[in-house]
């Protein structure tokens, strides 16, 4: 017989053992959802490590939000030089890259680090300067002998100074112009195409920079475009995936989502059409 004592203490013994089994298997299951979600989370995310100058353009605000609905990745943009884009790329920090160094992207797809590049989308870079340009190379058409001029008037000259597309293509023109360019008036500063354009019209300096960004922000600049033409100008973007043989944790899906919506004819168009001030900044030219 059993006492009515020991009855409620084995029935309140059992309600509450009953209700910790229930709150361990909550605890499991939520883990295992949250576990699910943020994986699903994470797939849906896709890294892409592009220039400056083409963040500083405005054109991936038009094309973010474009990707994003058309395909329902989740679009995070790291805003770099090509050189630091590139590092990005080579270390399978991010996914996807969109630069301008046709050659040294090449090269680093023959060594295994990147794949599927495309060419994009170009446009030129020009030689600035400040209107009553002090060393005489408006409407010269060669730019490493604009370069050369500049040097001989030392006449203070803004560089990127950071390894970018644009900080590469302006170090192949004083090679060209076999000039090491050095001293008070050469100033390097490490920044981005729009900081350096911003440093160039404070200072009254030269600077390389790619039409692109030079045409969004012109209205607020003193600077004038100098030099152009010259075929060693041509400034070609591509796309090109992180290999995932040599990082398993990119997410080559999402990255190969990103490389296929830049090809596509809507893409392109929307890339064609893309104006500052009435002027268009890229061409498209995928194949």
């Amino acid at each position: 017989m059993v006492k009515p004592g020991n009855l409620a203490v084995k029935t309140l013994l059992f309600v509450l053992l009953l209700a910790l089994g229930t709150a361990l298997v909550g605890c499991t299951q939520g883990t295992g959802t949250d576990n699910a979600s943020a994986q699903q989370g994470a797939d849906k995310e896709v890294i892409l490590a592009t220039t400056t100058s083409t963040y500083d353009s405005g054109l991936l605000d038009v094309l973010e939000p474009d990707f994003e609905a058309k395909t329902g990745y989740d679009l995070k943009i790291l805003s770099k030089g090509t050189g630091a884009s590139l590092k990005l790329g080579q270390n399978g920090d991010v996914d996807v890259l969109l630069v301008h160094a046709k050659e040294r992207e090449l090269q680093l797809v023959n060594q295994g680090f990147f794949v599927n590049r495309h060419d994009v989308m170009y446009n030129d870079f020009v030689i600035l300067g400040p209107e009553d340009d002090p060393a005489g190379i408006r409407g010269m058409s060669n730019a490493a002998g604009a370069f050369k001029k500049i040097a001989r008037a030392k006449a203070t000259f803004a560089s990127r100074g950071d390894n970018s597309g644009t900080n590469m293509k302006e170090l192949s023109i004083w090679q060209k112009a076999s000039v090491k360019p050095s001293g008070d008036w050469y100033l390097s500063l490490g920044q981005g195409m729009g900081d350096t354009l911003r440093v160039a019209n404070e200072k009254n300096a030269y600077t390389l920079a790619d039409r692109g960004t030079y045409l969004s922000m012109k209205e607020k600049l003193n600077l004038a475009v100098l030099v152009q033409g010259d075929p060693i100008l041509f400034n070609q973007y591509g796309v090109m995936a992180v290999n995932p043989d040599k990082h398993a944790n990119v997410n080559f899906e999402g990255a190969q989502a990103f490389i296929e919506y830049m090809l596509s004819p809507e893409t392109q168009e929307k890339i064609g059409a893309y104006k500052k001030y009435g002027e268009q900044l890229f061409v498209p030219n995928a194949k």
